[in-house]
């Protein structure tokens, strides 16, 4: 198994934090487990506004660095 870089992890785990309570409760309502069906989920919306981007950019960094070296290591074998 190839190892992703850090950065992409870091990126990752702070979409799936910042992302998943939101997607949670739009999911819980759309199947009527909760009693609102539209329900006003402000924390959680302000949560992923404020964590979707830089987990974006974190994991965007992450995989160009991973090219970058995959690149670099393949020019350098013989």
């Amino acid at each position: 198994m190839k190892k992703i870089n850090k950065l992409t992890k870091i990126g990752l785990i702070i979409f799936i934090v910042g992302c998943s309570p939101l997607l949670l409760i739009m999911l819980c309502a759309k199947l009527g487990i909760l009693d609102d069906p539209n329900p006003n989920p402000v924390i959680f919306g302000i949560m992923a506004f404020l964590t979707f981007w830089p987990s974006l950019i974190l994991i965007f960094i992450g995989i160009i660095k991973q090219l970058l070296l995959k690149i670099k290591n393949s020019n350098t074998k013989p």
